[in-house]
C-alpha cells in the first residue's frame, strides 16, 4: 500500500483556502560599503496561491526570486507590505507552514541517503529509528530503492536531488518552496527530473512555489506561471497553464498552445 505524506491533521493552516498571500511587498538590503547603494530586491510584489496550487516563478538572475521564497518561508521579513502563509503573517508561523528546498541539495556527507531523508523528521523530534522507518517506503516510490545506505558521494546528481526532495516532503508541511531544484543538473537529467517532480507532486499534492530560470520548466510544472521583472522584482505577467497532469515534455513542446504560452512568457522577459 502506498504511503502518503499528509500535512499534520491538527495543522490549522490546512483549512485556509488561500495558502499564500504576498501583498505590496518591498524588500531592501542595506549598502555593503560607503560607496555602494542600497539594493531593492522586490518592489510592490503581489502574489496569491490557492490551496494545492503549484506556482512557478520565472525571472532573470538577481530579480529577487530566492528572496521571495525566503520571505514566504519566514526566513526574512518585508520592509513594506505583508506576507502570509495559511493566513499567518508572523515569521514563526510562516516557518511552521513551509518546507524550503534550497538550490543545493545540502546532503550531509557522513549520513547515508536514508539518514539524510529522515533528518527532517528528526528535527521535529521524531526518534531516529522511527524517522527512518517512515522514510523507507518512499525510497521505492521515488526511484531510490536499494540506495538507502548509499552516501551522497555515491549518488548521481538526480538521485541526490530526489533525496533532498524526499527530505523536504517528509517534513509534512502544507507548503513546499523549491528554489531552482534542478539548476545544477545536466540537460538530460534535468528533463527527466522535471517529469519526475510533476508526477511526485500529483501523488503528494501540496501548495508549491517553484523558482526557475527556465520558461519551459515553469510551464511543465506550474498551474500558473508568474513572470518577474528585472530587479527590483515585481510581477509583470501571470499565465494560466491549462494542461492536465502529469505532463510530458515530448507531448507538449510541439503543441501550439504550449508554444504560445512560452512565447508570451519570453516576451514578458524581454527575450
Amino acid at each position: 500500500m502506498a504511503t502518503r505524506l499528509e500535512a499534520p491533521a491538527e495543522e490549522p493552516l490546512s483549512s485556509i483556502r488561500e495558502k499564500i498571500a504576498v501583498r505590496g511587498v518591498v524588500r531592501r538590503y542595506p549598502a555593503r560599503s560607503r560607496r555602494a547603494e542600497p539594493v531593492t530586491a522586490l518592489d510592490g510584489l503581489d502574489l496569491a496561491l490557492a490551496e494545492r496550487e503549484v506556482l512557478a516563478v520565472v525571472g532573470p538572475s538577481g530579480c529577487g526570486k530566492s528572496t521571495l521564497l525566503e520571505l514566504i518561508a519566514g526566513l526574512q521579513d518585508p520592509d513594506a507590505g505583508s506576507v502570509a502563509a495559511g493566513g499567518q503573517t508572523a515569521a514563526r508561523e510562516r516557518r511552521r507552514a513551509c518546507a524550503y528546498m534550497p538550490q543545493r541539495d545540502l546532503l550531509l556527507p557522513w549520513r547515508d541517503a536514508l539518514a539524510n531523508a529522515a533528518l527532517a523528521l528528526e528535527c521535529e523530534g521524531v526518534p531516529r529509528a522511527e524517522a527512518r522507518r517512515r522514510a523507507v517506503p518512499l525510497f521505492e516510490r521515488f526511484g531510490l530503492a536499494r540506495f538507502e545506505r548509499a552516501r551522497p558521494s555515491e549518488l548521481s546528481g538526480g538521485m541526490r536531488q530526489r533525496v533532498a526532495f524526499l527530505r523536504t516532503l517528509l517534513a509534512g508541511r502544507p507548503v513546499l518552496l523549491l528554489d531552482e531544484p534542478f539548476g545544477a543538473l545536466d540537460a538530460i537529467t534535468r528533463t527527466q527530473m522535471q517529469e519526475w517532480l510533476g508526477s511526485a507532486l500529483a501523488d503528494e499534492p501540496r501548495t508549491v512555489v517553484v523558482v526557475t530560470h527556465d520558461v519551459q520548466e515553469a510551464l511543465l510544472l506550474g498551474d500558473r506561471v508568474a513572470v518577474l521583472s528585472p530587479r527590483p522584482g515585481r510581477v509583470v505577467m501571470e499565465l494560466e497553464v491549462g494542461f492536465p497532469r502529469p505532463r510530458h515534455r515530448r507531448e507538449l513542446v510541439g503543441d501550439p498552445a504550449f508554444a504560445a504560452l512560452e512565447a508570451r512568457a519570453l516576451e514578458a522577459l524581454g527575450c
